[in-house]
């Protein structure tokens, strides 16, 4: 048994099993490190761009900087929209484990809204979750001490310095200017990635109109920041662009001058120079408070605005429509001398009622009693309806409709302001697509004097009015200069090449003496222009809301306030020297020489003599004037001396168009 057990044991082949063993342990450990040098080298050396912008990630944060954003002006440079700074509470939702706790702690220290919390919310759900939502615009002083206290047991809400918007002069220029609100997510999609950073953007006027210009571009900083992701310092910086400054045209005396003509009244002006197509003021009426809008308007306040029969967002100039009335007459005018269809000394009869050939129904005249022998001065200066029924039906619809139209009539004009209308030029095309019915010749008897299915705007009525004083159309406009920087020199706005109004510019001189005997003793407006210092032409014009009974003449007085006529006026001053050309739309008013015409008086005496109007309680006690618009620089052209105050004589009620 001993000897078997010696046989047994080989050295030799226990050295050779040990050298084999210890081969392949020093195989597999040299394996081990050659793995773990090849997974260095990758990580060292092949994915050393990735892992080292990962970790410079982590240390490095881009932050985005918005820059401040154009400032307006007017065009004596009061600053009609301004940045004032402010703080506003930022969370960063994947820094945070329970937003709606965390909401709520905040709620302790600082006062929020449930609009605040609701657009928290849904922003949030919407957002990716690394990109900072906004909770609170406007943190008050004593709201960022409360919380600069607990600062530490919030992380990922931070307080952000920014520029707000704030508009000084607040519904002066509400329907002018517009106005600027937070970002949703509709506005997200549109602005994209790059423009993700900004919290407001414009929504009406031409805060819309020149968002793109008055944003500016975001710039960037790279900030350091340390393991509780706290900034340290700035290690880098790509600049902001500043936002495009922009000066209006509009006089903002002015604009108060006209504010203040219409009262407690209703309505729409427009005043332009006719030179160049500047507008000089513009008014919707009633207006609204912009600054209410800016940073999220309470329920309280847009119900407020939104159960307002008045409707005091609705901008009457760029959106709302009239009939234009006898305001058309002197452009109707102008048609049939530049048709060949009449000559200025061409005369018809006015017996105070125009009967079509085999009919019953009578049109009236403004005199029942017939105004007689008219030639186009008089028709003008008279609103003598006869001689443009009879003009309207020889030019034939079609014809009228195409004079019409290369008026402005019937599309834009193009001002700056997003979603103005085209109106509504009659033709037999319009009604047979809007009732399914023929045009009839007594279509063209209504649309002669500006009634019937006639839709225009303030805006159109004072371009084409203004035509008639300079002999060509221009685009209306608002800005007038642009800069990019404040040390940068004003570079004025291009615009369009005006087009000559008449092919004839005698037939526009007969036309312009017409619209000065308007404002001259027989003259339907002679009333307003008694005692002034300055030549006016202009035309009154009454629009019907309800249709008369029959024949007879509906007396605006006994209708309630919705149902009585507009009244309405345009014109241009001084008559031998345009400067300003005006159009008024008065709701409610009554009739366009006793309503309106008094308010152009004022108008005009306000630019081109300086004299504001009187201010007015609802009691009619007059109030101190108002001291908070600056007085504008002298008009380019007018009177070189003021000459002596004059009292508006009062226009009886009975005075029409």
């Amino acid at each position: 048994m001993a000897g078997l057990r010696r046989r047994s044991k080989n050295p030799h082949a226990e050295a050779d099993q040990f050298r084999r063993r210890a081969v392949i342990g020093f195989a597999v450990v040299g394996a081990c490190l050659v793995a773990l040098a090849a997974w260095y080298f990758k990580l060292q050396v092949l994915d050393h761009d990735e892992y080292a912008t990962r970790s410079e990630a982590n240390r490095i944060r881009p932050r985005p900087v918005v820059p401040g954003r154009g400032t307006i002006y007017d065009r004596n440079g009061l600053l009609l929209a301004e940045n004032v700074p402010a703080f506003r509470l930022d969370i960063t939702p994947d820094k945070v484990k329970e937003p709606a706790k965390l909401v709520a702690e905040l709620g302790r220290i600082i006062e929020l809204s449930p609009e605040d919390i609701e657009r928290f919310e849904a922003t949030r759900k919407a957002s990716r979750g690394f990109r900072p939502i906004t909770l609170k615009l406007r943190v008050s002083e004593e709201e960022m001490a409360r919380f600069a206290v607990d600062r530490w047991r919030y992380p990922g809400v931070e307080l952000v310095p920014y520029l707000t918007r704030r508009y000084p002069y607040g519904e002066l220029f509400a329907h002018i200017v517009g106005y600027v609100g937070r970002v949703d997510e509709k506005d997200l999609e549109q602005l994209g990635e790059i423009n993700s950073a900004l919290t407001h953007i414009g929504k009406t006027g031409l805060e819309r109109y020149y968002d793109e210009q008055l944003r500016g571009r975001i710039g960037y900083e790279k900030v350091e920041t340390n393991v509780e992701g706290r900034a340290l310092r700035v290690v880098g910086r790509v600049p902001a662009q500043a936002g495009t400054d922009l000066r209006l045209s509009v006089d903002a005396k002015l604009q108060q001058a006209i504010v203040d003509s219409f009262g407690e009244l209703e309505g729409s002006a427009i005043a332009v120079d006719p030179r160049t197509g500047e507008v000089l003021a513009m008014v919707s009426l009633p207006s609204y408070d912009p600054n209410l809008f800016v940073n999220g308007i309470s329920s309280k306040d847009f119900k407020l605005l939104n159960d307002n029969p008045s409707r005091p967002q609705f901008n009457r100039l760029v959106l709302g429509g009239v009939a234009p009335g006898s305001t058309l007459k002197p452009l109707i005018a102008l048609a049939g001398l530049d048709s060949g269809k009449r000559k200025p000394e061409d005369t018809v009869v006015s017996t105070g009622m125009f009967y079509l050939p085999g009919t019953s129904r009578g049109w009236g005249d403004a005199s029942r009693r017939g105004h007689g022998v008219t030639n186009l001065r008089k028709s003008i200066s008279q609103s003598v309806n006869t001689y443009y029924y009879r003009l309207a039906l020889d030019l034939g619809i079609q014809q009228f409709d195409e004079y019409m139209a290369y008026y402005g009539f019937g599309e834009p004009t193009g001002i700056d302001l997003r979603g103005e209308i085209g109106g509504i030029l009659p033709s037999p095309q319009a009604k047979l697509k809007a009732r399914k019915e023929r045009w009839y010749p007594g279509d063209t008897v209504n649309v002669a004097i500006g009634q019937g299915d006639w839709k225009v705007t303030p805006l159109q009525l004072v371009r084409a009015t203004a035509g008639i004083a300079s002999g060509e159309m221009r685009r209306p406009h608002l800005v007038a200069q642009s800069r990019v920087g404040f040390d940068r020199p004003w570079e004025p706005m291009p615009q369009p090449k005006p087009i000559p109004i008449s092919p004839n510019p005698q037939n526009v001189a007969v036309v312009r003496l017409g619209m000065q005997d308007t404002m001259q003793p027989g003259g339907t407006g002679w009333r307003v222009a008694q005692g002034a210092s300055y030549l006016m032409a202009g035309k009154t014009g009454t629009a019907q809301v309800i249709s008369r009974r029959g024949t007879a003449a509906v007396d605006p007085r006994s209708l309630p306030m919705h149902l009585r006529h507009r009244s309405l006026f345009v014109g241009f001053a001084p008559a031998d020297n345009p400067t300003i050309a005006i159009a008024i739309a008065v709701e409610g008013g009554g009739y366009g020489g006793s309503t309106a015409g008094p308010m152009a008086r004022k108008i005009f005496d306000a630019y081109l003599l300086g004299q504001m109007p009187e201010k007015v309680d609802p009691a009619g006690v007059p109030l101190t004037p108002d001291a908070t618009v600056a007085p504008p620089a002298a008009p380019a052209a007018g009177p070189a001396t003021p000459p002596p105050s004059t009292t508006l004589p009062a226009v009886p009620q009975g005075e029409r168009r």
